[in-house]
């Protein structure tokens, strides 16, 4: 463990070579650290946009299993994270979506007090 550590540590990542995100996090400095608050950023992410776009009112279990298959997906991701633009690409597909859903809700309300109306 101590030498895996320790390897992570002696990685020479230039800032240029790194994600803005991964820029702010100031991985290349602390890279355990940045792994893990990557990660956190990710998760977190990934959890808005699911529940703003595709997320179903579901069973409890179910919907363990589905949280439980996203934390183990974001693994990957998390990777992909520090040399792409994974957690920026997210906060776009969270506004879009954000977007999305008040404008379906202003339309639903529309519609809704042009039928009573009528």
């Amino acid at each position: 463990m101590y030498a895996a550590a320790a390897s992570l540590n002696e990685i020479n990542v230039t800032k240029e070579q790194l994600s803005w995100f991964a820029g702010v996090l100031n991985v290349h400095e602390a890279p355990i650290t940045g792994f893990w608050l990557m990660y956190a950023a990710v998760v977190v992410m990934c959890i808005i946009v699911y529940n703003l776009g595709f997320a179903r009112r579901l069973p409890l279990l179910k919907n363990a299993v589905v949280y439980t298959v996203m934390l183990i997906g974001t693994f990957p991701l998390t990777i992909f994270a520090f040399g792409m633009p994974v957690v920026e690409s997210l906060l776009a597909a969270a506004a879009v979506l954000g977007i999305y859903k008040i404008r379906l809700r202003r339309y639903k309300k529309e519609k809704q007090e042009n039928a009573t109306t009528s």
